[in-house]
């Protein structure tokens, strides 16, 4: 669970590229497609301990509330793979619930969420998630696969939450390649707040979520493979900073729903900023930006 990384293009110049009429094969004559629909189930009861660990992340008073906040929930349900089913970069080999994308490069490029009611500790929940979608694109970034995953929470009395997760796969990176000009943030920002990243950080939030992503905690790795000047700031942590400050500046009202896009990374090497504006009494803007000025996530909360 990952920030987009080195993608401004993606999104902002990716509209007019061509998507291929149908998904390729992939280098074991695996067709994509057949993916599409596969699903798999979690079954969990919520714990206090993670809620507790998150609170102590954000440098707040443990125990925390019993319930988990906007964002939380990417906390539980967690894959637990054998250490023999991993690949090189930490993650789970594809080829089982995820399609097998022979791209090396595995990144979260954003996300939808609806909120129906709260989890609390104590909850026994199960998530489904199925595979909703598989397109390819080829461009200036080279060759990427967009992967939807859809997940809904249910339990005693219904569904909890609905989030679609896109998922995107690029080519390893080229070192030759032109260097691209970042889009600049919004600067018409009326909340802000300073983040500090630190691999610290870092790794408890990789360990509260049992992330193995190496690029969070690996810099060796991050640097000398992924050729990134730094450890990366997880795109799940930096959503979830940004539900809470639209829920705290929006006078805590419940978040129903948040759309967010990934567009360039965050590393540890600098601060960010996370940042804000109302739209009305139930809408607002947030987004963060690196030390720079440039975009990093762009966001949309409904209440």
């Amino acid at each position: 669970m990952y920030i987009i990384y080195d993608l401004t293009q993606l999104f902002y110049a990716c509209i007019p590229l061509k998507i291929q009429q149908s998904v390729e094969m992939t280098k074991n004559n695996k067709n994509l497609a057949d993916w599409i629909g596969n699903s798999e189930k979690r079954s969990e009861i919520i714990h206090q301990q993670s809620l507790d660990g998150f609170a102590a992340l954000l440098d707040q008073d443990a125990p925390a509330s019993s319930f988990v906040p906007a964002g939380g929930h990417w906390m539980y349900f967690l894959s637990t793979d054998k250490q023999s089913n991993l690949a090189e970069d930490g993650h789970s080999y594809k080829g089982s619930f995820l399609p097998p994308v022979d791209l090396p490069r595995r990144m979260w490029a954003g996300g939808r969420l609806t909120f129906d009611r709260p989890i609390k500790a104590g909850d026994a929940i199960e998530k489904i998630s199925t595979v909703k979608s598989v397109a390819e694109k080829a461009g200036r970034t080279g060759n990427l696969v967009f992967v939807t995953v859809e997940h809904d929470l249910f339990g005693d009395g219904g569904r909890y939450i609905h989030e679609e997760h896109d998922i995107v796969y690029r080519e390893a990176a080229n070192p030759n390649a032109a260097a691209t000009q970042p889009v600049q943030a919004p600067s018409d920002a009326v909340w802000e707040e300073v983040i500090k990243p630190d691999p610290v950080m870092l790794f408890r939030y990789s360990a509260l979520t049992y992330n193995g992503h190496r690029i969070h905690y690996d810099r060796d790795y991050v640097t000398d493979v992924e050729g990134y000047p730094g450890l990366i700031v997880h795109g799940p942590l930096i959503g979830t900073l940004l539900m809470k400050l639209a829920i705290d500046n929006m006078g805590g009202k419940s978040l129903k729903k948040f759309e967010f896009r990934n567009s360039s990374p965050i590393f540890d090497t600098a601060s960010f900023t996370i940042c804000g504006k109302k739209i009305d009494d139930t809408r607002c803007e947030v987004w963060a930006k690196g030390p720079k000025g440039e975009l990093a996530v762009m966001a949309t909360a409904q209440f």
